[in-house]
């Protein structure tokens, strides 16, 4: 059995580009570091905030060699984004990062375009386990992948001897979401990848999120869940409360736009640019998020 079992916060990074449109790696160390000292439980690089797909695989490697050292440094859990279409593919990706120092676990989506059966997705994740030796978080977010993972299904690859957790994007606290935190093994960590839900799904059992929103108002994001974890619910209803204005905002357009569009204008990052096919956000949804994380505190 994997001991290792995620909780609480953990930042999706971004990848900020300097003026020239190359990756702005001294701004990848200054997030991480301001993260670090927020309380958050770790990062995740090349997740899809960060842009990965538009990407070279040599910036890819240079992003995990930065945020690999700095999260070491920091004592955070480290976790990469491994996911492709294809198994084999995704196992090759896997076992690449798997000397990375101080990997934690890897982020899976779960396969994309090609749309599989459940029996194919449940046999993707049996072999990604039997083929790898890194915990694997499994992502389950069918507007991006075409496919949802049933209840059926996300149990049976909680069994699996590598998979060690859940981020769960499916847009609410459905039927499917509350099955698995009732039904799974109590070593399975569940995690919201939405949100807008992040606390409802602590208070069902939930051990954290893995929250591109928690770019900003980062301890309050962390207050919200530890106090979600240690029954503090008055404390944690008025965090969400003040936060949900942050998520709707930081939504408006496509991640990570927004939430860099403000990044950008703190200073923290030297652009608020991604790349093609995306587009920057508009002044109107910046000026939205910064309004929305003024009033959040």
């Amino acid at each position: 059995m994997i001991p290792y079992r995620p909780q609480g916060v953990y930042v999706p990074l971004i990848t900020p580009f300097a003026a020239d449109g190359s990756v702005a790696l001294d701004a990848i160390e200054v997030l991480i570091h301001r993260y670090a000292d927020a309380g958050v439980s770790g990062i995740v690089a090349l997740g899809t905030t960060g842009e990965p797909a538009m990407l070279t695989s040599d910036e890819r490697q240079r992003v995990i060699d930065v945020a690999a050292r700095v999260a070491l440094e920091r004592h955070l859990e480290f976790i990469v984004g491994a996911g492709t279409i294809g198994t084999a593919a995704t196992i090759e990706t896997i076992n690449a990062v798997a000397m990375t120092p101080g990997l934690s676990a890897v982020l899976v989506v779960s396969p994309y375009y090609v749309r599989p059966s459940q029996a194919g997705i449940l046999a993707h994740f049996t072999a990604i386990s039997d083929q790898t030796d890194v915990p694997v978080i499994v992502y389950n977010i069918p507007a991006r992948t075409g496919r949802a993972m049933t209840a059926e299904t996300l149990l049976a690859v909680s069994a699996l001897p590598r998979v060690v957790g859940l981020k769960q994007a499916v847009g609410a606290l459905d039927d499917d979401t509350l099955r698995v935190l009732a039904e799974g093994p109590s070593s399975f960590a569940v995690m919201s990848g939405d949100d807008a839900v992040i606390l409802p799904m602590v208070l069902q059992g939930g051990t954290g999120a893995i929250a591109a929103s928690a770019h900003v108002c980062t301890e309050r994001f962390v207050a919200m869940v530890e106090c979600g974890l240690s029954g503090k619910l008055d404390d944690a209803v008025a965090h969400a409360d003040a936060l949900l204005p942050v998520v709707t905002a930081g939504f408006a357009e496509p991640n990570p736009a927004v939430f860099k569009g403000a990044l950008a204008a703190q200073g923290l990052i030297p652009s608020p640019d991604v790349r093609l096919p995306l587009v920057n956000a508009s002044g109107d949804a910046i000026d939205a998020l910064l309004a929305a994380i003024d009033a959040a505190g």
